[in-house]
């Protein structure tokens, strides 16, 4: 029976590949009709050496490439940190000012830290991270920070030992994890709550050993562990036990002792992992 006239088409010869227009995206899939047929996905082409300027969300690098550039850092931190045990994080506000409390406060941790012999890693960056870097810059122990690319430039403080520079955030946050003995966040944003909630999450499921993840500011703090005893735990959401993952403190001792107390503990023997 024949077909339709409508829907009938008449073979063609082979379809040859037209020139990529400039103003293409390099992972979009463009159609390009043809006379008397549907039309049809082209596959995209590179230009060698386009993925040296690929961020995570730029879709323009090949994947093969990105993975080797993801790799290149963790390699690359991974040489620069081994040696840096024990480290202590800290986290807080880029946007914390040097005339406020906090930053006074994390200045003081920072330097309390590294006398007494232990590393301070922060994001690198201003504000509270600032402050930590500082502090153990003044003392006999690292200053590290992990800096970050972001699109509104982040300028590493100039209180560092050791300076590294991430594309992925990921990775980074890796490194904090892997690399902590323990976490001391002050008042902070969505970056800061982050880094809180993974940490507690990588000891609830037990990714990771427990290790002390202590926050600095009762005041500031107090909404939010109201919300983790009075809400999430009664409902059901969490574990009692995962209550305890978390100290406060507004004593900078008192944070410092606990990090000394655990780490010279067994807990810290059986090596740790991150996921």
């Amino acid at each position: 029976m024949a077909l339709p006239e409508a829907i009938y088409h008449p073979p063609l010869e082979p379809w040859r590949h037209a020139p990529r227009p400039q103003s293409l995206n390099d992972d979009e899939l463009h159609h390009f009709p043809r006379a008397g047929r549907s039309p049809r996905k082209r596959r995209h082409e590179r230009k060698p050496g386009a993925w040296n300027y690929a961020a995570v969300d730029d879709f323009k690098a090949p994947e093969a490439w990105r993975l080797m550039r993801i790799m290149g850092e963790f390699v690359e931190a991974t040489e620069a940190l081994e040696e840096c045990r024990p480290a202590v994080t800290v986290f807080g506000s880029a946007r914390t000012r040097p005339s406020d409390h906090d930053y006074l406060k994390a200045q003081q941790l920072g330097r309390g830290l590294s006398d007494g012999g232990f590393n301070v890693i922060t994001g690198g960056g201003p504000g509270i991270m600032e402050a930590a870097n500082k502090g153990a810059f003044e003392g006999p122990a690292l200053s590290i920070g992990l800096n970050i690319a972001l699109p509104q430039e982040q300028d590493p403080n100039p209180w560092q030992d050791v300076e590294l520079r991430f594309r992925y955030f990921f990775v980074r946050k890796v490194m904090f994890v892997k690399y902590s003995c323990a976490f001391c966040i002050f008042p902070g944003g969505f970056g800061t709550l982050d880094e809180l909630f993974e940490a507690i999450t990588l000891i609830q499921t037990e990714k990771i050993a427990p290790f002390p993840v202590i926050l600095v500011g009762t005041e500031f703090w107090a909404p939010l562990l109201k919300l983790i005893r009075e809400t999430m735990l009664p409902g059901g959401m969490i574990s009692p036990e995962d209550v305890d993952l978390i100290h406060v403190t507004d004593d900078v001792q008192d944070a410092i002792d606990r990090i000394r107390s655990a780490w010279d503990s067994k807990s810290f023997q059986r090596g740790r992992r991150a996921s």
